[in-house]
């Protein structure tokens, strides 16, 4: 199964450029007002704060781009960034065979899959994405396909 949001790149890439003119301009609106025309007294302050924290909860809210490919004999988990020099881009590539367990934890609007993968010497190691820019029916259909690989190889172990 093949999951993507890659063709909303487009739309992430137009809030982003949107959230960062919001906030030049509450700059500029803010230098004015206080500079100038004095037309806001204390509430000028949110010309500044509203733009900055929406910019701020849309680059926390983690990596916009998630794709997942499990056809095959192995599972491709690739999780990036709309602007390349924000953050390193995360690619594994492992067999199904070594999924031992995957989360996903949701904490007000941020969702991160945790997926447990076994090592070579004998321990696990935990991989971390973010797929808060998921909707509800691809983390269902993510679900849906990595409960089918964690329940195939319970049944070969067994």
């Amino acid at each position: 199964m093949r999951l993507s949001n890659r063709n909303k790149a487009s739309v992430y890439n137009f809030v982003h450029t949107l959230l960062l003119m919001m906030v030049i301009f509450g700059i500029a609106a803010f230098l004015l007002n206080e500079y100038r025309f004095h037309a806001v007294d204390e509430e000028s302050y949110i010309f500044l704060i509203v733009p900055v924290i929406l910019l701020i909860t849309f680059h926390l809210n983690g990596r916009q781009i998630f794709e997942y490919d499990s056809d095959g004999e192995a599972l491709n988990f690739k999780n990036r960034n709309i602007i390349p020099f924000l953050d390193r881009p995360l690619h594994d590539e492992f067999p199904k065979y070594k999924l031992i367990a995957y989360e996903i934890v949701k904490i007000l609007f941020i969702k991160r899959l945790y997926i447990t993968i076994s090592s070579r010497n004998g321990g696990s190691t935990i991989l971390k994405y973010e797929i808060s820019y998921l909707s509800k029916k691809e983390i269902n259909d993510l679900k849906l396909s990595l409960n089918k690989v964690v329940i195939a190889n319970k049944e070969k172990n067994d």
